[in-house]
């Protein structure tokens, strides 16, 4: 009798652990599920942007040593000075101003520009009792240029550079001024000679400076990089109507800082997701909380 009661209890209290189980189970899920309901029916705030006109390029890279745009050198003996410029400072003066008081006369600067000294080796042109000054017109620099002789075509006077060189972190723009009238049969290429506005006067004669040649430039529909899904070959953006999204699929073009060239699937002034692509889905009801 008392191992029937005992078993009994046991049962019941397995079968109350089975049940309590089942029914929190059962409880987290309407819970579970609920606030599922709740968030899927929340707005979820997002970065949009409108779809606008962008400027679209493509581009040949190459690479050149800065020029300055005129240069000045001067040959000094020292036995002929009495009156020499600070050349240590490599400091702006003026065109006409007194670079050198000599026996045979006064030397001046044929142009501005920026004067400075240039070392030489003992020995070398007179050694230490001659020295050789420098004045370099550098507000333009030049830039000497090899382009394949297959962009022919596309080269013309005024065509637009954009150079960069590793000591700065900025771009600095320019223009194609002569093109060589043969190609060199050795490289396969032709010269061309660039030139870079440089009135910041950031850089000077010698630098290596990288070129981006920009031709096929077009005005077209262009939205932010972080925007476009790519499944496959496919290519989607997810496009914002009614505050639901609504995946929208596209055809790309170009890529130029940070933007896609789209030549179907959007029109100019479509609003759609600029980033967090991973966060929404379609039908998602959406708060726009700023704009791009």
């Amino acid at each position: 009798m008392k191992n029937k009661t005992k078993f009994i209890t046991i049962l019941s209290v397995i079968i109350f652990i089975i049940t309590s189980i089942i029914v929190g189970r059962a409880v987290m899920s309407n819970i579970i599920s609920k606030k599922i309901k709740e968030a899927r029916s929340k707005p979820i705030g997002i970065v949009a942007t409108k779809v606008s006109k962008a400027n679209f390029f493509d581009k040949l890279e190459t690479f050149g040593t800065a020029i300055a745009n005129r240069s000045y050198s001067i040959r000094i003996k020292k036995n002929e000075l009495i009156k020499l410029i600070d050349l240590n400072n490599y400091k702006n003066i003026k065109k006409g101003s007194t670079i050198a008081v000599l026996t045979s006369g006064k030397v001046v600067a044929p142009f501005d520009g920026k004067i400075g000294k240039r070392e030489i080796t003992p020995g070398i042109l007179g050694g230490d009792q001659t020295i050789i000054a420098t004045l370099d017109d550098i507000k333009i620099l030049k830039v000497d240029i090899k382009v394949p002789e297959n962009y022919i075509k596309i080269l013309k006077r005024n065509l637009k550079v954009e150079a960069t060189t590793s000591a700065f972190d900025e771009k600095f723009f320019g223009k194609i001024e002569t093109i060589s009238s043969r190609v060199d049969p050795t490289t396969r290429s032709i010269l061309v000679q660039a030139k870079i506005d440089n009135k910041s006067q950031k850089l000077i004669p010698g630098m290596l400076i990288n070129i981006n040649l920009i031709f096929n430039e077009t005005q077209s529909l262009g939205v932010p990089e972080q925007a476009l899904i790519i499944q496959s070959t496919d290519k989607f953006v997810y496009k914002i109507v009614d505050d639901k999204i609504i995946r929208t699929k596209v055809t790309i073009g170009k890529r130029n800082y940070g933007k896609i060239e789209i030549l179907e699937g959007l029109n100019e002034g479509d609003v759609i997701l600029a980033e967090g692509t991973n966060k929404v889905r379609t039908g998602t009801k959406i708060r726009i909380n700023k704009f791009q």
